[in-house]
C-alpha cells in the first residue's frame, strides 16, 4: 500500500487558511532503478537521498537513472488554489510526472527549480508524483567534464507550495520571487530596488506591502504600493534608509525583507533575509575592497561530499563550517556548482565570504572536452548561470560569481560563450565581480574581473622556488590583471615514501610530501602584495571514481572529517589568530627505517622547544610559524616532545625494525589482558 505523505488533519486545517502554505515532501518516497522495469521491488526512502550511498544499490559510484514515487492527498477545498512542487536539488536531470502526465523538466544538479502542478491535480483524491532522475553523462548538461562524483538522486529536499490563485511567484528560476538589489551602499545610506515576481497580471485593486526590518525587528523602510495597469508580473520598488549596519566578516549584520500581496480574497507573503555591503576591485592595486577597506581572502575550496561519501545535509555543513572556522579561513569556494542554500545562510550569519562556481569545468585529464559547440550546451550554460545568480542574489556572503574553472580554449566560439556569460552575470548583478580559475595561457584569462591562477610548479615539475620567478613575470607583464593564486597537492594517509619509493620513479602523494609542498608555497608567498587572495585546494578530500584511488587526496582533511593532515595545522598556525597552534608533524610515521631524522614544528604559540629523548634539539625558523631541526642520528624507541606558550605536543617513534621474535611459549591470559590495557 502506498503511503500518503500529507496528514488529513493538517490539510483540513490548512484548507481554511487564505495564504501560502509550504509542506515538506521528504518522507514516503518509493525508489527503484529504471533497469528494474517496475516498482515491484521499490524501497522506501527519505530525502535527501542518493542511490550512490544507498546500500540496496550496490557498492561504488553509479551513473544511471532512478525513479521516485510518492502519493499525496489533496483536499477538494484546494480546488481554488495553485500548487507548485519545488525541488532543491536533483542530480542531474529530472522529469516530473503528476498522475502520469508530464509536468516539466529541469537540467542541472546544483540549483533548485519549481514546477506548477495545479492543472494535473485531482482535488479531493490521491495523486501520484513521479520524478525520474538521471546522473548519466550528457554533452548538453553541465558539467560535461569533471572528476567529482555527481551523486544521483533527489539529494536535497522537496516541498509542496500552496498559494491562492494570485500571489508571489515560486516559478522565477527557483527563487522565492523576491530579489533585493542594492545600488548604492555606504555607512550613511543604502539605496536599491526590491523586485517582486507575481503570478500573472494582477487587477488594479491589488496591493503590495513591503517592509525592511533590522535584526532587532525595527522597521527601517515600509511602503504600500497599489498595482495599476499591465506590469507583466514584475514589480520593482525603490527603497532607501539611513545609517545602515553594514555586513562584514566582523559584524555580519542582516535584515529581513517582508513582502505581502493582497487582491480581493487572495493573499500571499514571502520573507527573505539579506545584508548590505559593498564589494569592489581597486583598479590601482588590483586588490579587493569590502565596504571601502582592503581585504585579502584566505580561502579554501569545498567540494560536495559529506562524511558518508554522498551529498551534505545541514548537520554536515555545520561540521564543515566549524572546521573552516578552526582553520582560520575567511572565504570558501563552492567548486563546480553551488552547495545547498543552508550553507550560504550560515555564511551570512558567520561573516564568511563565498565564491560560487558555475559548472563550466574541465577535469585534469589529457584530451578531456569541457565544451561542446552546440546550441543545447550553450543554452544550458546560460540557464544554470542565471539560476545560480538569481537564487543567491540575496546572500551578502556571496561576493563573486565563478564563470569557469581550468578550461582550455580550443576555438573562438568558446571564447565568445565565455564573454556572453560574463556580460550576463554583470547584467543580472552589477554589484559583484566575476572570477575564473585558470591554469592556461591565452585569451581565456582576460574575460572575468578577477582571475585565480591554479599553480602546480614544484609538484610535478620544477621547484617551489620557481614561484618567485613566475610571480615577477606576472607582475611585470600582466599587472593589469586582478590576480589571486590557488594551489594544492595530494597527500594520502598511510603512504610512506621511503618504503614505497622503489615501486615507481614518480614521488608518491604522501602526507609528508603534501606538507612540504604547502610549506614551500607559504614561505614563497610570505609578505606578498600582488595577489588579492590565496585559495587552498582543497579543504576536504572528495570522491572521484575516475581517479586511481577513487578519491581526490588534495584535501587538508580526510573525506570522513576524522583526520586532519599535517598541512592543515600549517594553515591553522598562519590563519587562526584567535587560538594558538602547536603541531609536531609526522606523528603518523611511528616506524622509521632511516637513522637520520629531522623534525618540523608549526607554532603560533611562540618559539617552540624540542626535546628528542633526553636532549634538547635546536629549531630554526624556516618561515612564519614553521620551525625545522637539523638532521640527527637516532636508534631504538625515541620519545619526541615539543612545547611553547604552555602548549605541548609529542610522539614516540621507532627507528629501524620494530618487529620482535615470537615468544617460545604462549603468554598467560592475564598478561594478554594487561598488555591490551
Amino acid at each position: 500500500m502506498k503511503r500518503l505523505f500529507l496528514l488529513a488533519a493538517l490539510l483540513w486545517t490548512a484548507a481554511a487558511v487564505r495564504a501560502r502554505e509550504v509542506y515538506p515532501l521528504n518522507d514516503g518516497w518509493q525508489f527503484f532503478f529504471k533497469t528494474e522495469n517496475d516498482s515491484g521491488n521499490a524501497r522506501f526512502v527519505s530525502l535527501p537521498h542518493t542511490w550512490d550511498t544507498d546500500p540496496t544499490a550496490g557498492a561504488g559510484f553509479l551513473e544511471t537513472t532512478g525513479t521516485y514515487l510518492n502519493e499525496i492527498y489533496v483536499p477538494i477545498e484546494w480546488s481554488d488554489k495553485r500548487l507548485f512542487l519545488k525541488c532543491y536539488g536533483a542530480q542531474s536531470v529530472a522529469d516530473l510526472f503528476v498522475n502520469g502526465a508530464f509536468a516539466g523538466e529541469h537540467r542541472g544538479g546544483g540549483t533548485a527549480f519549481a514546477l506548477e502542478i495545479t492543472d494535473r491535480i485531482r482535488f479531493g483524491s490521491n495523486n501520484q508524483l513521479q520524478l525520474i532522475v538521471s546522473n548519466n553523462s550528457r554533452s548538453d548538461v553541465l558539467p560535461v567534464s569533471t572528476d567529482i562524483n555527481l551523486y544521483g538522486g533527489l539529494y536535497r529536499g522537496v516541498e509542496l507550495i500552496v498559494t491562492d490563485r494570485k500571489g508571489i511567484s515560486p516559478l522565477y528560476y527557483g527563487t522565492e520571487g523576491v530579489l533585493v538589489y542594492p545600488e548604492a551602499v555606504s555607512a550613511e545610506e543604502v539605496r536599491g530596488e526590491i523586485e517582486v515576481r507575481l503570478t500573472g497580471d494582477a487587477a488594479t485593486d491589488a496591493t503590495l506591502d513591503i517592509e525592511l526590518r533590522s535584526d532587532d525587528d525595527k522597521i527601517l523602510f515600509s511602503r504600500e504600493q497599489r498595482l495599476r495597469g499591465k506590469h507583466g508580473g514584475v514589480q520593482r520598488i525603490p527603497f532607501s534608509f539611513r545609517y545602515p549596519m553594514l555586513w562584514s566578516p566582523e559584524q555580519p549584520n542582516l535584515y529581513r525583507v517582508i513582502v505581502r500581496f493582497e487582491e480581493g480574497g487572495c493573499r500571499d507573503s514571502v520573507t527573505v533575509r539579506t545584508g548590505f555591503r559593498r564589494i569592489a576591485v581597486d583598479p590601482a592595486t588590483g586588490r579587493l575592497t569590502l565596504n571601502g577597506e582592503p581585504v585579502r581572502l584566505r580561502g579554501v575550496v569545498l567540494h560536495h561530499d559529506n562524511t558518508e561519501g554522498g551529498m551534505p545535509k545541514a548537520a554536515d555543513y555545520d561540521e564543515d563550517l566549524r572546521i573552516v572556522q578552526d582553520l582560520g579561513a575567511t572565504a570558501i569556494r563552492s567548486a563546480v556548482m553551488p552547495h545547498g542554500q543552508y550553507l550560504y545562510d550560515r555564511c551570512d550569519e558567520m561573516g564568511l565570504l563565498a565564491w560560487i562556481d558555475a559548472p563550466l569545468h574541465r577535469a585534469p585529464y589529457v584530451g578531456e572536452m569541457a565544451y561542446f559547440s552546440t546550441p543545447l550546451f550553450e543554452q544550458n550554460a546560460e540557464q544554470q548561470l542565471r539560476e545560480i545568480i538569481l537564487q543567491h542574489q540575496n546572500h551578502p556572503s556571496v561576493v563573486m560569481w565563478g564563470l569557469f574553472s581550468r578550461l582550455a580554449a580550443r576555438e573562438e566560439r568558446f571564447i565568445d560563450l565565455l564573454k556572453r556569460l560574463n556580460e550576463m552575470a554583470h547584467r543580472l548583478d552589477p554589484t559583484r565581480p566575476t572570477v575564473a580559475c585558470s591554469d592556461q595561457d591565452g585569451a581565456v584569462n582576460f574575460i572575468t574581473d578577477l582571475i585565480v591562477w591554479r599553480q602546480e610548479v614544484g609538484w610535478q615539475r620544477g621547484s617551489a622556488a620557481d614561484l618567485d620567478l613566475w610571480r615577477d613575470q606576472l607582475a611585470t607583464n600582466w599587472s593589469h590583471l586582478h590576480s589571486a593564486i590557488g594551489y594544492g597537492g595530494e597527500g594520502f594517509l598511510g603512504m610512506t615514501q621511503r618504503r614505497l619509493q622503489r615501486l615507481r620513479e614518480q614521488p608518491l602523494p604522501t602526507e609528508e610530501r603534501q606538507a612540504r609542498f604547502h610549506e614551500a608555497y607559504c614561505r614563497q608567498l610570505d609578505g606578498d602584495t600582488l595577489f588579492w587572495g590565496t585559495w587552498i585546494e582543497n579543504l576536504f578530500e572528495y570522491g572521484a571514481a575516475r581517479r586511481p584511488y577513487g578519491l581526490d587526496g588534495h584535501g587538508l582533511v580526510t573525506l570522513n572529517r576524522r583526520e586532519k593532515k599535517d598541512a592543515y595545522y600549517l594553515y591553522r598556525a598562519l590563519w587562526n589568530t584567535a587560538q594558538p597552534t602547536l603541531h609536531l608533524t609526522g606523528r603518523r610515521q611511528r616506524l622509521r627505517l632511516d637513522e637520520r631524522q629531522h623534525f618540523t614544528v608549526y607554532s603560533s604559540a611562540g618559539d617552540p622547544v624540542l626535546t628528542v629523548g633526553d636532549d634538547t634539539v635546536a629549531l630554526h625558523r624556516y618561515a612564519p610559524c614553521q620551525y625545522r631541526s637539523d638532521t640527527i642520528v637516532l636508534t631504538g624507541h625515541v620519545p619526541v616532545r615539543v612545547s611553547a606558550g604552555g602548549y605541548g605536543d609529542g610522539m614516540t617513534i621507532q627507528i629501524g625494525n620494530a618487529l620482535k621474535p615470537k615468544p617460545t611459549t604462549a603468554p598467560r591470559r592475564t598478561a594478554d589482558r594487561r598488555r591490551t590495557n
